[in-house]
């Protein structure tokens, strides 16, 4: 992934979104540290999609337990041992 200074990121914005959406995400750093990365809206879609839109009711029909029968989830009526205090 490249890295550009923010400074040189501002002066070449055009520069930094092309090389975005040619090369893959950019890098931007401010004070030596990365502070952001651009991303084209190709790759911005595909790292979104599905996120926050899924329910927990789809997460579990696309698990791998989804063929099991329910009784597995029952809870054992057992109350336990008496102890005596």
């Amino acid at each position: 992934m490249a890295s550009w200074a923010l400074q040189d990121a501002k002066a070449r914005f055009s520069d930094v979104v092309d090389q975005a959406r040619r090369k893959g995400p950019q890098t931007v750093t401010r004070r030596g540290l990365e502070a952001v990365v651009v991303v084209s809206v190709e790759q911005y879609r595909q790292l979104i999609r599905g996120k926050g839109r899924g329910d927990l009711v789809g997460f579990f029909a696309q698990s791998p337990l989804a063929e099991l029968e329910a009784d597995w989830l029952a809870r054992s009526r057992d109350a336990g041992r008496e102890v005596s205090l």
